[in-house]
């Protein structure tokens, strides 16, 4: 093993030394790993043989955790970025005595078991984050390993280290190819996030073969590049060599490494579905079942005389961690009832966000926020719209973090005397709340993830809508795992203008709203804007996704009890009245989104000229909408009522609500000032009143 450090060091390069004795606490590992893939038929088994010692180095030697209580606020967070390997991370929670049984493991990739075929969190105990599209789960790393730092850098006192963990990441090859690593990792090295280690499984194999025919770069000089410390050359299947790595890492962590503190970058030399006699170090043991004969063969190799699912009470013993993690628990709940008695204010607040709980006077919060966008009754871009509710969360919601990926000015995703963060600038992290993510969308959201998993944080991000696209895979497993992530995403649709079809966004909405458990909420001015942070802030069980213009929309004078229902993600926001100012029965319902409400209510005031009662319904978030129950909905949108729905983007999705016209724009943009594409594309309101007329039959 070479220890290395900065950009002058060279990369020495070596296969793993297999005559090292095999441990048996590693064997372990692979039997149950092999025997699970083989009873599924299903699976990984070359990465959980390939990293079995640099998972008992970790787990057995140095990760800080308690199976008794799996969501101990002070654990060490492990991520298996590579999570096709997922019988790995299974193994090592049942060895070391979480709620993951032998059937547990046998059930593998079956319906409804404990053991999906990639982990999944809050379905198995011990999992951190959702891993398996590649790339994301190091990238979480990074985002839990900024959280950590900041929490640290905030509650913290003199002798009372309360936030003081480490974040590992078990990574492959896949993982370090994949784009969304490099934007993560870059960002990183800049924030000098010390206590992020990586272990990288360097086994020159994947699916299609040898890396080396496609996959060639210094990978240890990139991430000197970044700026992390390296430790290369290590002998992936030499205990002890891991482990001695992991403890340089570590003091390097606490210490620096000649004065430099970034993250840990450990080069594990390793052979992939190591035991295996006659496929070991090919591709043939990544993503299949070894076959009986082969596994036959390995338990003779091995010396692993046990049967299938079998392991031995002195292995088991030897594993368990469930007495020295409650131990460490143990010292850690003492440290922290002390700083309780002498710091009850701050101990309460880290307990508090840590919990998920939104400060006690958040309803007033919302309230005032609301009563704000009323009083001013501004026509502003909801962008800005957008900024003036950070203005009362930010100051006031100390868990919310965010930033956007260098378009702060445009996406308006700070607030006033918001403090950026900042590396080495005596910040020291306890006061900066905005995140410069540079140009960097995935891997934004990809760490936006990773901090709302550590908890302690509603991390909000920012870009054009239209570079959602690079960050669409983050934004769905937000949705997946269910986690507190807001997207804000500004410069909605053809109305960004001069910038051209490349930047408006036509698809986009539409396709977001097309993701299960996200919420996607295009506001019309300033109190549905609000409105939509507070239900965004609110919702615990998923992210959001805040669509927002770039032009001005006018405000909306709404009935008082209009206000309260905007918070169901569709109501009614004007009527036409009789001379007793009573609800004239409706002809048509005019059904529109964001900046396009504007024109339905022009359009609804040129209806009702001709005396026709038209019902605007503005639907700022279907998925909510659809959530309510029948009764509301048919309040809002009565059955046979003629519908006409108009939006900046793709139609297709509007068919849904029974409507007899969509109009929107089934085509790409085009480069003019904003007014001039919306004449050109044929999204007026004079254009809606034709359409309305005519679904009702009447005669220009």
């Amino acid at each position: 093993m070479s220890a290395t450090s900065g950009p002058a060091s060279e990369t020495v390069c070596s296969v793993a030394n297999t005559a090292v004795p095999v441990s048996p606490l590693a064997n372990a590992i692979r039997f149950l790993s092999m025997d699970a893939v083989q009873k599924a038929a299903s699976g990984h088994p070359g990465a959980p043989m390939g990293m079995a010692e640099i998972a008992e180095a970790l787990w057995n030697r140095h990760l800080k955790h308690n199976p008794t209580d799996p969501h101990w606020m002070n654990r060490d967070r492990f991520v298996l970025s590579n999570g096709h390997g997922s019988m790995l991370l299974y193994s090592l929670l049942h060895l070391t005595g979480y709620d993951l049984s032998i059937d547990d493991l046998k059930a593998f990739r079956q319906l409804h078991s404990k053991t999906p075929g990639h982990p999944e969190v809050d379905i198995t105990p011990g999992v951190e984050t959702t891993t398996g599209p590649l790339g994301q789960g190091i990238s979480n790393g990074v985002g839990m390993a900024l959280a950590e730092k900041i929490l640290a850098a905030q509650f913290n006192k003199p002798g009372f280290g309360v936030v003081d963990h480490f974040t590992y990441v078990f990574t492959g090859d896949g993982c370090l190819m994949e784009g969304v690593s490099h934007e993560a990792c870059s960002l990183a090295g800049t924030l000098k996030l010390s206590k992020l280690i990586v272990l990288w499984d360097d086994n020159g194999i994947s699916i299609d073969g040898a890396v080396r025919n496609w996959f060639s770069e210094d990978v240890v000089k990139r991430y000197q590049a970044y700026g992390w410390n390296v430790i290369a050359d290590v002998d992936g299947h030499d205990v002890m060599a891991v482990d001695t790595a992991i403890a340089k890492a570590k003091q390097w962590a606490i210490e620096g490494c000649n004065g430099v503190f970034a993250p840990t970058f450990i080069q594990c030399k390793t052979l992939i579905g190591k035991g295996a006699p006659s496929k070991q170090g090919s591709s043939k043991t990544h993503g299949e079942p070894l076959g009986l004969e082969e596994i036959a063969a390995a338990r003779l190799a091995l010396g692993w005389p046990y049967a299938p699912f079998e392991v031995p009470a002195d292995i088991y013993a030897a594993w368990d961690a469930k007495v020295s993690g409650s131990q460490k628990q143990a010292v850690w709940e003492e440290l922290f009832d002390a700083y309780e008695e002498q710091f009850p204010k701050d101990a309460e607040e880290l307990e508090r966000r840590m919990a998920g709980e939104l400060p006690a006077d958040f309803r007033e919060l919302g309230q005032q926020m609301l009563a704000d966008a009323l009083t001013k009754a501004e026509t502003i871009a909801t962008r800005k719209a957008s900024q003036n509710s950070l203005n009362h969360l930010g100051p006031n919601v100390p868990e919310m973090i965010g930033g956007s990926a260098d378009l702060t000015g445009s996406n308006l995703t700070n607030w006033a005397g918001v403090v950026s963060l900042r590396a080495g600038e005596g910040n020291d992290f306890t006061a900066g709340r905005h995140i410069n993510f540079g140009v960097r969308e995935f891997g934004m959201s990809a760490i936006a993830n990773g901090m709302a998993l550590h908890g302690g944080f509603i991390p909000f991000v920012g870009t054009f809508l239209t570079f959602s696209d690079y960050a669409r895979n983050a934004i769905r497993m937000a949705a997946l795992m269910r986690k507190r992530v807001i997207y804000v995403y500004t410069h909605d649709s053809i109305g960004l203008g001069e910038d051209g079809p490349t930047h408006q966004s036509v698809e986009h909405t539409a396709s977001l709203r097309l993701i299960p458990n996200l919420d996607v909420w295009r506001p019309c001015d300033t109190v549905e804007t609000a409105v939509a942070w507070k239900a965004s802030v609110e919702r615990a069980t998923g992210p959001s996704a805040l669509i927002l213009t770039r032009q001005n929309c006018a405000f909306v004078v709404r009935e008082p009890d209009a206000i309260d229902t905007i918070k169901r993600g569709g109501y009614v926001l004007s009527d036409t009245y009789d001379k007793q100012q009573r609800v004239v029965k409706p002809q048509i319902a005019l059904i529109a989104t964001g900046s396009e409400v504007g024109l339905a209510t022009q359009a609804a005031q040129t209806l009702k000229d001709r005396g026709i009662a038209v019902r605007v319904v503005s639907i700022p978030c279907t998925s909510q909408f659809d959530r309510q129950d029948v009764t509301y909905k048919r309040s809002v949108l009565p059955d046979n009522l003629p519908r006409v729905a108009i939006e900046a983007g793709v139609t297709d999705g509007w068919w849904k609500y029974r409507c007899d016209a969509v109009m929107g724009i089934d085509r790409f943009g085009e480069s003019a000032p904003a007014p001039k594409v919306f004449e050109a594309l044929g999204l007026t309101a004079d254009k809606l009143v034709q359409t309305a007329l005519t679904v009702l039959g009447k005669k220009l």
